[in-house]
């Protein structure tokens, strides 16, 4: 009865070791300690890091490797600044909100912008792409949060077209998403998870 015991504990052990060793993997560890970041420094990211983010991007999958996507990654702070202006004058009720307001983006020093076919059948395409953006800014340090209401606002107010000309958005192609991305200013907890949702069929 002993040695049975015995034989159960060291199972026991060696699972416990075996999925520790498992999430010590850097890729693992870095997608559980990716969050959402809607606080930024005051401090762009560096060229390199936003070329090695969309590198990371463009590398994703996608059905038949047709890369059905368009990337544009904003540097122009003055871009930014105008269009967040043009928000505050349209929305003084959502700009009062956040007493930090810089700008529509949570105050990202950066942005990503993706644009996808109008028709929707590679919206999954974008999706992975994000990912991989928002993965490679974590291991580098940065934090990210992607966004959809500001689509809704540079669409629908004609004067925030002069962002969109700015986009050079190929014919065909939709504004998706926005990725804020820059040195965030907070550290959020975890949400949690819920893992009934997935289930093993052995």
């Amino acid at each position: 009865m002993k040695r049975v015991l015995f034989c159960l504990m060291a199972m026991i052990g060696m699972l416990s070791v075996a999925a520790q060793d498992v999430y010590e993997n850097e890729m693992l560890s870095t997608i559980m300690a990716r969050r959402s970041v809607r606080k930024y420094l005051d401090k762009p990211v560096e060229h390199t890091k936003l070329e090695a983010i969309a590198n990371a991007g463009i590398n994703a999958p996608s059905a038949m490797n047709r890369q059905m996507w368009a990337v544009r990654i904003i540097e122009d702070q003055k871009l930014i600044a105008d269009v967040s202006n043009i928000y505050k004058q349209e929305n003084p009720q959502m700009a009062e909100r956040d007493p930090n307001f810089k700008n529509m983006f949570r105050n990202a020093p950066n942005l990503i912008c993706v644009c996808a076919p109008t028709d929707g059948n590679f919206n999954l395409d974008a999706g992975l792409l994000c990912e991989n953006m928002m993965l490679a800014a974590q291991s580098l340090g940065l934090g990210t949060c992607i966004q959809t209401g500001p689509v809704r606002f540079l669409v629908s107010n004609e004067k925030a077209k002069f962002f969109l000309d700015r986009l050079d958005i190929p014919e065909g192609y939709k504004l998706l998403c926005v990725i804020a991305v820059g040195y965030p200013d907070e550290k959020p907890d975890a949400k949690p998870r819920d893992a009934s949702k997935v289930k093993f069929i052995k």
